[in-house]
């Protein structure tokens, strides 16, 4: 018996050894907290609801987030209301449309079929539209409806679109829109596309027609905008967003707000599109003072 007592000692000695240098392996330790939100803001979805994107710490928000009072929020902007139009408004009496107060119009001057040849086709609308709007008084803007599928083909829409603004020059005074969407009725040519595919063909087209001499922009609607485009990208141009609602509330800042469809306005027949422009207001130039005469030493 002592025989044993001496052979399990050791052995009892050297467990107990090892069990007390691991304790420290085996105490559990205390779990690191994880922001799920991390890097990311809430905006809201459009339906609603609260949903949480990307929050680019480089971008200006918007400062009309969440207002009913538009004219109230700041001096250094003039509020003003618009429509966009293309063939689907048909023939569009603009001497109506201008006395019913819309200051500025986006024209649809072309667009990309989505189908698998991706032809590219002027609005038939195009040419009466902005001679007429121009000729009541109304800003005019327009934009191209996009189904790139990588830069070149955006370059190519650009290249089909400054031929056809060349005649008017003088009349487009707003920015040039590229405007890619997502087809979701049908199959189209563009499904799958990933955000930076998309980007890179908005910074193609907004490049050309930059170097066109005319202000390039970008429409998206909120969806598009929070999940396909890198903002940080695009934030050079004048963005055009679509977030139907009685009060803005896309979260970045931006200077044309789609805001609501109307079922008739005066001049348009059917549905159609209503702008807010959120137009910055240039400060007044200062004369330079004017300096003491010097006079000259007796």
């Amino acid at each position: 018996m002592r025989k044993k007592i001496g052979i399990l000692l050791p052995v009892f000695l050297l467990l107990s050894l090892l069990l007390c240098g691991c304790r420290g392996i085996f105490t559990p330790r205390p779990v690191e907290t994880i922001d799920p939100y991390a890097g990311l803001v809430p905006v809201e979805s459009g339906y609603g609801t609260q949903i949480w994107v990307k929050d680019y710490e480089t971008l200006d928000v918007n400062p009309f987030l969440g207002k009913s009072d538009l004219h109230a929020v700041s001096d250094a902007y003039e509020i003003r209301r618009g429509v966009d139009v293309s063939m689907h408004q048909g023939e569009i009496d603009w001497t109506a449309v201008a006395g019913c107060g819309v200051d500025f119009a986006i024209i649809r001057a072309g667009y990309r079929a989505y189908g698998e040849t991706g032809a590219l086709f002027t609005d038939p609308y195009f040419e009466a539209n902005v001679q007429a709007a121009r000729e009541n008084g109304i800003d005019v803007g327009v934009y191209f409806f996009s189904q790139a599928l990588d830069a070149a083909e955006a370059v190519e829409e650009a290249d089909y679109l400054l031929q056809l603004l060349e005649p008017y020059r003088g009349d487009i005074t707003l920015p040039v829109f590229y405007d890619w969407e997502e087809i979701t009725h049908d199959t189209a040519r563009t499904d799958g596309m990933g955000g930076e595919a998309v980007t890179d063909c908005a910074v193609a087209f907004c490049e050309r027609v930059k170097a066109a001499g005319h202000t390039p922009g970008v429409y998206a609607y909120r969806y598009l905008a929070y999940y396909n485009y890198d903002l940080e990208r695009i934030a050079d141009y004048t963005w055009w967003i679509g977030a139907l609602g009685e009060v803005p509330d896309f979260y970045y800042a931006h200077e044309f707000w789609q805001c609501r469809i109307r079922p008739e306005i005066d001049g348009i027949q059917g549905d159609v599109d209503i702008d807010i422009w959120f137009c910055p207001v240039a400060e007044p130039e200062t004369e330079p003072a004017e300096q003491p005469a010097q006079t000259k030493e007796a």
